[in-house]
């Protein structure tokens, strides 16, 4: 695997290459992002993992300082599943100077769920993909759907700026007992591991409740939101949101038909969770 730390050393190696795939991470990297790389080799005939702890998405406060980095962890796991090119930039490569040109998505899509509770995390979220992009200038991309609304601002960006990379969303992997699997699981006490699966629970069975209201001529599913969220407090937990939107588009149902999902964030102890299921009506 060759490891490649500047931004010139990576347009370099794409000139000539082959049909290939990035997948991008901050590194700390669990089986959710290997699932990818495997992914990514079934989509390419060369795969790019980017790994870079983008400053820009964190808000002041949260953890960039303490954000678990495990560089020689993440490239003994890579090589062993045939990745061809690690990109790890320093900070001082990748923003050389403060960057003040930043992509901004579009308010509906981002300013609310997460971007309520992270103001400004899509515009670092966007700024750095955008900026990968270019760099690596890969033909197909991989996310995890754990990341819903990451995703889907990411599938809006590049359809809107006309980018010729495929988007690929992968199923979220799990633990045996459910839980979305997350480099910031390891934030979590033994007591709270053992609780987080309620979280995939709740939204589950918020979620079997909205099918059931989308079947009434007024369906109200801002109902099964509040009771999801209570009891989520009930059990200890400080609840964002839950939150059945259409997959489309993330705005609220309108109609029955919508392809829905049900999403959610709540803090268990210091550590901040999110989850998602997509609905089948």
């Amino acid at each position: 695997m060759q490891i490649i730390r500047t931004v010139a050393a990576m347009q370099a190696q794409r000139r000539g290459r082959a049909h290939t795939a990035c997948v991008p991470t901050m590194g700390n990297l669990h089986a959710g992002h290997l699932d990818l790389v495997r992914r990514a080799h079934e989509k390419a005939d060369a795969v790019v993992v980017t790994l870079f702890v983008n400053r820009l998405q964190f808000l002041p406060g949260e953890d960039f300082e303490s954000y678990p980095r495990t560089f020689e962890a993440d490239c003994a796991a890579l090589e062993r599943l045939g990745v061809h090119t690690l990109f790890a930039p320093a900070e001082s490569e990748l923003y050389p100077e403060p960057q003040t040109f930043r992509l901004v998505p579009p308010a509906p899509l981002a300013d609310d769920l997460e971007g309520i509770f992270r103001p400004g995390f899509f515009i670092g979220v966007a700024t750095v993909v955008s900026k990968l992009f270019n760099i690596v200038a890969p033909d197909v991309a991989l996310f995890g759907k754990k990341d819903y609304q990451q995703l889907m601002v990411i599938r809006e960006m590049v359809r809107q700026m006309a980018l010729p990379i495929e988007i690929v969303a992968a199923e979220t992997v799990r633990a045996e007992d459910g839980l979305a699997l997350s480099s910031r699981n390891g934030y979590l006490s033994a007591a709270e591991r053992a609780q987080a699966p309620l979280l995939r629970q709740t939204l589950a069975t918020a979620g079997a409740a909205a099918r059931a209201e989308l079947r009434r001529q007024r369906p109200e599913l801002a109902r099964i939101e509040v009771q999801a969220c209570q009891s989520l407090r009930d059990a200890g937990w400080v609840p964002d949101y839950v939150a059945v939107r259409k997959q489309s588009d993330l705005q609220s149902p309108s109609a029955q038909s919508d392809a829905l999902v049900i999403l959610g964030a709540a803090r268990l102890g210091s550590t901040r969770l999110i989850d998602n299921l997509e609905l089948s009506i």
